[in-house]
């Protein structure tokens, strides 16, 4: 808890050692609210009644609040309405962390952690609501399996077995659509016709489609072109479930799991599918920038290569390979892409980043959207395994200079 939250925290009576704050807790609620956001003036008193009967019930439930407010002023007056701690509203750098680190994009939102910091939930502010006695108190997430059921639907309305579907060697993707999505019609045909191209193939590939259709009309009409496929329809608790559990943002949104073990093998493949990529659609340790899937999410190496001969090209990707999947491995939060051509997102990055001419030599650029849309472009050197960690290095270290992107 001190290595995510700092060594104190505020409580009424002034600060406090986090480390005795928060001993003996099962989960933390993270509350990122703000005095000038009226959703979060009117979810704080229903929060701190909840909190409050957890607490007469004996639960070991704390809530740190991490605000947004403008000015110490505004924090000050809204804290005083809150009955739990908070964090010093002069740590606005360990704020940020935390709002990126959660992926907190909107207020009021409430993060579940348990003793260790780990994340229960990000979805705490349904959690909770929805479990006012908290009998399903610490929110422990299903698992995959759980989240699925027993069953899901056939064409011709017969169920089937979610068992059928798992087994050694199986694999199972998650279709997260619905028919009003103008992305997802787009997409559709070209996963169906992959699909069918690898059951012809023998390959053991199960689909379910997690409906977000808006009626059971439109849901049946739409679930009539995936062939093949399984469903889970509109309505259903388990696309909800679900959702939350894979952290789907958008649609559509195209999971895939190991149907053995439940493992999750690429959390989006719609840019893999899309591109052709091989089945299972394992993430490619440097991916395609042109359909940059997780780049608003996570910070990102950019390599612009799109100006380069293919040798060039040929040379960087097999230079970056081994170091992306170092980092990976290391988990330091990065993910890599590179420009192969100037098709589909990286003509917009260069707009935005203000690179707007494809150069004969690779660029280095850092996307850090999370971070209020910060970025930081490497000065012109040859682009070596030793530059490449110097740039990530120095960006550690808070030696890059920030940037901001254009709008």
């Amino acid at each position: 808890m001190e290595a995510l939250l700092g060594e104190t925290l505020q409580g009424k009576e002034g600060t406090e050692p986090t480390t005795k704050a928060l001993a003996g807790v099962d989960a933390v609620g993270l509350y990122f609210s703000a005095h000038w956001c009226p959703p979060c003036k009117a979810f704080t008193p229903k929060l701190a009644e909840v909190y409050q009967s957890y607490k007469a019930k004996g639960l070991s439930f704390e809530i740190v609040f991490v605000s947004s407010d403008r000015d110490e002023e505004a924090f000050n007056e809204y804290f005083a309405e809150q009955p739990w701690r908070a964090l010093p509203f002069a740590q606005r750098e360990l704020k940020a962390k935390l709002s990126k680190k959660f992926k907190v994009s909107g207020i009021p939102t409430l993060v579940v952690v348990d003793a260790k910091g780990e994340l229960i939930t990000k979805d705490g502010r349904e959690r909770v609501m929805s479990d006012p006695e908290g009998a399903e108190f610490p929110w422990a997430p299903p698992t995959l399996w759980e989240a699925l059921g027993d069953e899901v639907l056939a064409h011709g309305g017969e169920d089937v077995s979610v068992s059928d579907l798992r087994g050694p060697g199986k694999v199972l993707a998650l279709y997260f659509s619905a028919s009003w999505c103008p992305p997802c019609h787009a997409f559709t045909p070209k996963l169906v016709e992959t699909a069918e191209a690898l059951r012809a193939a023998d390959t053991p590939l199960e689909l379910v489609f997690v409906s977000s259709d808006k009626n059971t009309a439109e849901f049946a009409k739409y679930f009539e072109t995936m062939r093949g496929f399984h469903a889970i329809p509109p309505g259903d608790k388990r696309g909800k479930k679900l959702s939350a559990l894979l952290e789907v943002e958008g649609i559509p949104t195209l999971a895939i799991i190991d149907a053995e073990t439940g493992a999750i093998i690429n959390a989006d493949a719609r840019g893999a599918v899309q591109q052709g990529e091989a089945f299972p659609w394992r993430p490619a340790p440097v991916a395609d920038l042109s359909s940059p899937d997780g780049i608003n999410e996570e910070t990102s190496l950019c390599v612009m290569l799109d100006g380069c001969t293919e040798e060039v090209r040929a040379a960087a990707l097999a230079m970056l390979t081994p170091l992306a999947e170092a980092s990976k491995a290391a988990n330091e939060g990065f993910i890599f892409f590179a420009a192969k051509s100037s098709e589909g997102a990286v003509a917009q990055i260069r707009a935005l980043t203000g690179l707007k001419t494809p150069s004969e030599q690779p660029q280095l650029v850092l996307m850090d959207i999370p971070d209020r849309g910060g970025f930081y472009v490497s000065e012109p050197a040859a682009l070596t395994e030793e530059s490449v960690k110097e740039f990530l290095a120095s960006y550690k270290k808070g030696a890059l200079t920030r940037q901001q992107l254009e709008n």
